[in-house]
C-alpha cells in the first residue's frame, strides 16, 4: 500500500454492501486500535458494538435516520469511560478524583484517538467508515438504548462495512491555510478568500447554495447546517447529560 496515496485519497463511505464484517476481524482491529496513544496509559474509553438489525434500528432515529446507520455491517459507539477506571481505583484502596472538566477532556481525547486509529486500521483492511456527527446531539437517548451507566458518555459513532461502489473524495482547504510557523498568524480577508476559493467554486458547493436559497457557501453552514439555535439546543442537552452523569455536581 502506498501510504501517502492512501491518506490523500481516503474517502468517507456511506453506502455498504451486504457483506458482513467478521467478528474476529473486528475484534482484531479494535485490539490493534487500543494500542493508540492514551493519557497516562489509562485507556479511558469503551466501544459498544451493534450488529443486530434490531439494535441498529433502535439507534437509527437517534442519528437522524442517516441511511448508513442501518445500511452498515457494524455500528460502533465510542464512549468516554471512567466507570471502569473509577471502580478499579475504589477496589484498590485509591480515591478517584475524576468528576471534573479536566478529566472529561482527558477521556474525550483518549476516545477520539482510539476511534480514529480504528478508522484508519479498518480502511487499511478494505473497509469503509463514516463518522456520525449526531452522537453528542442525542447522548441521553443513546445511553438508554445502550444501557450506559454513569461516568460513561457517548462521544462518537462510526458506521463500518465493505463499500458499495465508489465514494466521492471529500474536499479540503489547502494545507497552507492550516499551518502556522512558530506562532499563530491571523488571516486577512484576502487570505480567507484564497483559502476557501476552491471549496466555494466546486459544483456541489454551488448546488448547496442554490438548493438552500443562499448567496454564499458560508451561509449554508451558518443558516442551514449548523445554525445557532441548534448549536445552543444540543449544547444544553449534552452539557446537562454530562453534568448529571459525569461531573456529579
Amino acid at each position: 500500500m502506498n501510504i501517502d496515496n492512501y491518506f490523500k485519497t481516503r474517502r468517507t463511505v456511506r453506502r455498504y454492501s451486504s457483506r458482513e464484517v467478521e467478528p474476529q476481524l473486528l475484534k482484531e482491529m479494535l485490539e490493534e486500535a487500543s494500542h493508540a496513544p492514551t493519557t497516562g496509559n489509562m485507556q479511558l474509553y469503551s466501544v459498544i458494538v451493534t450488529r443486530s438489525e434490531e439494535g441498529k434500528r433502535a439507534l437509527a432515529p437517534l442519528h437522524f435516520n442517516q441511511p448508513s446507520a442501518t445500511g452498515c455491517s457494524v455500528l460502533l459507539t465510542f464512549c468516554i469511560d471512567y466507570n471502569r477506571f473509577v471502580k478499579w481505583c475504589e477496589a484498590s484502596d485509591a480515591v478517584p478524583g475524576y468528576d471534573n472538566f479536566q478529566s472529561f477532556m482527558t477521556g474525550a481525547l483518549d476516545t477520539c484517538i482510539f476511534a480514529q486509529q480504528f478508522n484508519t486500521i479498518a480502511e487499511m483492511h478494505g473497509l469503509g467508515c463514516c463518522y456520525l456527527g449526531t452522537t453528542t446531539y442525542t447522548a441521553p437517548e443513546i445511553a438508554k438504548v445502550l444501557n450506559l451507566p454513569k461516568r460513561v458518555i457517548p462521544l462518537v459513532t462510526l458506521t463500518v462495512g465493505y463499500p458499495e461502489g465508489d465514494a466521492p473524495l471529500s474536499d479540503r482547504i489547502p494545507v497552507e491555510g492550516i499551518i502556522h510557523e512558530e506562532a499563530y498568524h491571523d488571516y486577512s480577508v484576502e487570505d480567507i478568500r484564497d483559502i476557501y476559493a476552491e471549496k466555494e467554486a466546486r459544483e456541489d458547493s454551488r448546488k448547496f447554495i442554490e438548493e438552500n436559497g443562499k448567496t454564499t457557501l458560508a451561509q449554508v453552514f451558518t443558516d442551514v447546517r449548523y445554525p445557532r439555535e441548534n448549536n445552543e439546543r444540543f449544547s444544553k442537552i449534552y452539557y446537562d447529560f454530562i453534568r448529571e452523569n459525569f461531573l456529579m455536581e
